[in-house]
């Protein structure tokens, strides 16, 4: 195949101008009074972060699939890449915004939340719910770029489960979360040793994977404009990105503005709780009645789908097709199961696992550890019966 062959003008041009597009929100966005530049600079990384999910198939689900199915684990060592990139940069970053780690104070804005069996049950709803849909949220966000239409419904069933949450919530926080422990590793080892406890533990993972990795078939041949991102190189610049994103605006996470169209749709009605007990007091993907049309997350997320489509139009990965009634159906409840678990555990994989752990937090980890047994289990599930 040549390696001189570029992709056909239509989806070249169509490809530049959804970046336009994308180039456009962020310029309209720093026209707005107050926020205006936060809410750019959000949307120029929504825009990235879309690029980089679609060209490296950074998907939670997808990349576990593969290892459960052939051992595949290039995936899997692309989240680990993630994670090793964003500890030493956000460790780094911690040193310039709270020099010394003392107790009961938090770096600003972290994703550091409460430990308790409400987490671990929060993120098992979550992998059962993304084995379920077949991606995380982050997933459907992306590929929604490239015209997956089972995406819609699985985010429609997400909206639905941050409502359930959201009536589970105060009784979920009375009985346990506000008495539960908020652990960040640097209260008990310092910077230095929380960033070598968390290197040494991913370099285990990376260990047991490089073990037990079997090499697929090489794909078969594609220009190079079609081929997939190394799932490493994906993962070092989710790492990049990350971090990036929270020196100039905050932690990625994909989920708050989901919530906050959920809670504010469902406030005022007489089923609704008048209060939400403690919630607006923790960080994370913790949502808020929406004041206004666009919040940071909102750019983001809008920004991240045009990324994500702009990269499918010129790599020819646009291929719309309707779901069947089953897939529909799936992807339905995969959603709801999503959207509560995301809601009672303040976020999802990218929000409580990629930027908890990131930032060291240990509810970061036991997310992941919960999540990952789920998935496996909601694989088993759809193999056992066919779905």
């Amino acid at each position: 195949m040549s390696s001189l062959s570029f992709p056909r003008p239509g989806a070249l041009l169509a490809g530049l101008a959804v970046v336009a597009a994308a180039l456009g929100l962020a310029a309209w966005c720093s026209a707005m009074p107050g926020v205006g530049h936060e809410l750019s600079i959000s949307a120029l990384f929504g825009f990235a972060f879309g690029v980089v999910l679609q060209r490296s198939r950074f998907c939670f689900y997808c990349v576990s699939r593969d290892f459960f199915e052939s051992r595949d684990a290039r995936g899997l060592l692309g989240i680990v890449a993630a994670l090793a990139v964003g500890t030493f940069g956000y460790h780094v970053l911690f040193g310039a915004f709270l020099p010394l780690p003392v107790a009961g104070r938090l770096p600003p804005g972290a994703h550091i939340g409460p430990v308790s069996w409400v987490l671990v049950v929060g993120a098992t709803a979550f992998g059962l719910g993304m084995a379920l849909s077949g991606s995380c949220i982050s997933a459907h966000l992306y590929r929604l770029g490239e015209g997956a239409l089972t995406s819609p419904i699985a985010l429609i069933g997400a909206l639905g489960g941050f409502v359930l949450g959201f009536l589970s919530w105060n009784t979920l926080y009375l009985d346990t979360l506000q008495s539960a422990p908020v652990p960040w590793l640097p209260h008990s080892l310092g910077y230095a040793g929380s960033a070598a406890l968390q290197a040494g533990l991913l370099a285990v993972l990376a260990l047991v994977l490089a073990w037990r990795h079997r090499a697929p078939e090489p794909p078969a041949d594609s220009r190079w404009w079609q081929r997939r991102w190394p799932a490493t190189t994906g993962g070092i610049l989710v790492g990049f990105v990350a971090v990036l994103s929270y020196l100039r605006v905050g932690p990625l996470g994909v989920t708050a503005e989901l919530g906050s169209l959920a809670r504010t749709a469902a406030s005022g009605t007489s089923w609704f709780p008048v209060r939400l007990e403690g919630l607006d007091s923790f960080a994370g993907c913790a949502t808020t009645l929406k004041e206004t049309l666009w919040s940071e997350n909102a750019a983001f997320v809008v920004a991240l789908v045009l990324g994500s489509f702009a990269a499918a139009l010129s790599a020819g990965d646009f291929r719309p097709r309707l779901p069947k009634a089953g897939e529909a159906l799936r992807a339905l409840i995969g959603g709801v199961l999503m959207g509560w678990g995301a809601m009672v555990a303040l976020g999802c994989t990218v929000g409580t696992l990629l930027s908890g752990v990131m930032a060291a937090a240990l509810s970061g980890w036991v997310f992941a550890a919960a999540l990952f047994p789920a998935t496996w289990l909601g694989w088993r599930l759809r193999r056992h019966f066919g779905w």
